[in-house]
């Protein structure tokens, strides 16, 4: 890219052109005050851990070599958001990713929106009260494959893998909830907070993106002695996540989850990940109406412990080589497809990070639930898309069906106060 490097906006200032300039028309100061305490009385917030109780000061980093929201432990709530680009060329897409790091710098780190004349419109929804708390929000940008038509120069710069998101056999795909130039990954302690930032993107970047679609979900709170937040249980009734890598492991995340300098890809994707997005609907009327036996055996778990079946505890590991006709894990089970545990199999391994959703009631009268399941991993052929061949046909399909979502690349992260997101891949454009 050969256009000029545009300064960033001021982190606590509305960043649409006709925003700015009625600002500075008006010699008000950008920036709001970084939030350095909230007050005391700041609420709390239960994130479901035992014991554990997290407030609205809660903070995550937005700098760093990666960008937070994927191997950050999963908040109780979060939302996947799908955006057509509007901007119309390199300089328009450079300015977008400057006021997306703006205004993730100040709405992850908290401030005090500034004040304008009352005359004007305010520049913050007011959502979150005077002083707009951090409470654990993360912003995590991705890009889809039709970023890189011709519009921006990016056409040879493209992931090697990235994609748009083929329709599976089971899959019954709306165009309406599926792909986007661009997504983000919003999560944090509480749905006011996830909403509070979403409308303040979209408020600052009207000439810039415009919302293609939109998902919430939540994360349930452990319910028994023994349970563990990273491993809730979905609304089919089972724990979801028991087998996942370890999110705080850092070579295995390098392993698993990051792009690496000798894989193959371009030089500007290295620390970033491939994040796979599907809103898989949950038939829950037919599957509350299905014997506990046959629930078991299609999934492969203890309903109640989460065990794999024959075996006691949730966190006990399968050994299939000694069952190999599936008399107590059944062949087509989701466990055993999903994750064979044989040799090789551990390349295909992805780090989950689902959210269940309920979304009110279809057309037809039942109840519109399922799961926003998100996955990240630094080769999405041998991750989501070996996994997703091994499971068509599981006897699980009868109760699911994928209706959107979409394959995006989550870009490296902002190294520090004078970087944006997206920097490396305009960089080399």
């Amino acid at each position: 890219m050969t256009d000029k490097i545009l300064s960033s906006p001021s982190p606590g200032t509305p960043a649409s052109p006709g925003r700015r300039s009625m600002l500075l028309g008006l010699g008000v100061a950008g920036g709001g005050a970084l939030l350095g305490a909230l007050s005391p009385a700041a609420a709390e917030t239960n994130t479901g851990e035992p014991g554990a109780v997290s407030s609205l000061d809660d903070r995550v980093p937005y700098l760093g070599t990666y960008q937070a929201g994927v191997t950050t432990p999963r908040q109780p709530v979060g939302l996947a958001v799908a955006f057509n680009v509007l901007a119309t060329g390199p300089a328009d897409l450079q300015r977008l990713f400057r006021v997306l790091t703006a205004r993730i710098a100040f709405l992850t780190q908290g401030g005090t929106p500034p004040v304008i004349d009352a005359k004007f419109p305010p520049p913050d929804s007011g959502l979150m009260g005077p002083v707009v708390a951090p409470d654990n929000l993360t912003i995590t940008v991705a890009v889809g494959p039709s970023l890189f038509d011709g519009r921006f120069g990016l056409q040879s710069k493209k992931p090697l893998r990235l994609k748009e998101m083929p329709q599976f056999k089971n899959d019954a795909l709306n165009g309406d909830q599926c792909h986007g130039d661009l997504l983000l990954q919003i999560c944090s302690n509480t749905a006011d907070s996830n909403i509070h930032a979403l409308r303040d993107i979209v408020k600052n970047t009207p000439d810039l993106l415009m919302v293609r679609w939109k998902q919430e979900g939540f994360v349930p709170p452990p319910r028994a002695l023994g349970e563990r937040q990273a491993s809730p249980r979905n609304l089919l009734g089972f724990k979801d996540g028991t087998a996942n890598p370890a999110h705080d492991d850092l070579e295995e995340m390098k392993r698993v989850v990051w792009v690496q300098p000798d894989s193959g890809e371009p030089e500007w994707a290295v620390n970033g990940t491939y994040a796979v997005v599907r809103i898989i609907r949950n038939f829950v009327e037919r599957w509350d109406r299905t014997p506990l036996q046959e629930q078991e055996s299609i999934i492969g778990r203890d309903k109640p412990t989460g065990a794999p079946l024959g075996m006691k505890a949730e966190f006990d590991l399968p050994v299939y080589s000694n069952d190999p006709d599936g008399k107590r894990t059944p062949l087509d089970s989701h466990i055993r497809l999903a994750n064979p545990r044989t040799p090789g199999s551990e390349k295909n391994l992805i780090l989950r990070r689902p959210f269940n959703y309920s979304n009110g009631v279809t057309k037809s009268g039942q109840l519109d639930m399922g799961l926003l399941f998100i996955c990240f991993q630094a080769d999405l052929d041998a991750g989501f898309a070996t996994v997703q061949d091994r499971l068509n046909g599981e006897p699980l399909e009868e109760y699911i069906k994928p209706v959107g979502g979409g394959y995006f690349f989550v870009l490296p992260g902002i190294a520090d106060k004078n970087a944006f997101i997206g920097q490396s891949l305009l960089e080399v454009a």
